[in-house]
């Protein structure tokens, strides 16, 4: 690869083993030939990595930790790295865990560099958010007194827990009011797959995101209440989102389009939005 261009690490020579013992298959996934020593073998790494200008590799993560979550390429060791930079936390690892709906929502595992000082969903991702833009800002966080390993000592990433209400960002309780507000948080708590919700609660901190939007609006049109996506984004608690639905926000809805669909020609009245 071109200097600076990331690519995958293959590595090479008499320092190299030849393959796996007794395991064709898998050698024949890591191991290809050589295309600059006739005979040899390059192995595949797992690892991204790219040229530096002074002739050193640098080590980009690896590239069995890429997921692609609603479009984005996402690298969890960048996460995982600036997690474990929060000078509360000991160790760290994310993961991307299928939620209600079957798409991927990140999830940050990690352990107390000192147990007797509290940490929580709502300051790590705070914190996160100071330097990751918002999608690769993990949904979920768990604590655990220790990361679980395998017996050749790598994380168990099979072996993390699921997380549960505590996880996420939750706003001190205070129960829905008012038949508006008690719908809407029955759709919530389904969706998200929790035992309750607040009115304070943000749909977003709790884990919901952009599809999640459109299956909650579906659900408040089938019981008669009024919205769309839109709102949801402008009114994320559970009380300004009822207070929209119920026509008692401050709210202004969008304009309609008057741009003709036979028009050639936009000029600048037909731009409602325009301002």
């Amino acid at each position: 690869m071109p200097i600076g261009v990331a690519g995958e690490l293959y590595i090479g020579g008499t320092g190299v083993a030849r393959g796996y013992l007794n395991q064709p298959d898998l050698t024949a996934e890591r191991f290809i030939s050589s295309p600059f020593v006739e005979g040899d073998r390059l192995y595949k790494t797992g690892d991204s990595a790219r040229y530096l200008p002074d002739g050193d590799i640098e080590f980009l993560g690896r590239t069995d930790f890429q997921v692609k979550i609603r479009g984005f390429r996402i690298e969890l060791g960048e996460i995982e790295a600036r997690l474990a930079q929060h000078p509360l936390v000991g160790e760290a690892v994310v993961l991307a865990r299928e939620d209600a709906l079957g798409q991927k929502q990140l999830v940050g595992y990690y352990t107390r560099a000192n147990a007797t000082v509290e940490l929580g969903a709502e300051s790590l991702r705070a914190y996160l958010l100071e330097t990751l833009p918002e999608y690769m800002v993990p949904a979920a966080y768990v604590m655990l007194d220790a990361l679980p390993l395998t017996p050749n000592g790598k994380v168990d990433r099979k072996a993390l827990p699921t997380p549960t209400d505590s996880s996420y960002v939750r706003r001190e309780y205070e129960p829905p009011s008012g038949e508006v507000e008690c719908v809407i948080a029955r759709i919530w708590t389904d969706l998200l797959k929790l035992a309750r919700v607040g009115r304070r609660d943000n749909f977003f901190e709790l884990g919901g995101h952009s599809l999640l939007a459109i299956e909650v609006i579906a659900r408040m049109r089938r019981s008669g209440l009024n919205g769309d996506v839109r709102m949801l984004f402008t009114a994320p608690t559970l009380a300004e989102l009822a207070a929209a639905a119920s026509g008692d926000s401050t709210i202004v809805a969008a304009p309609p389009n008057l741009i003709p669909p036979d028009s050639e020609v936009i000029t600048p009245e037909m731009l409602t939005l325009w301002g």
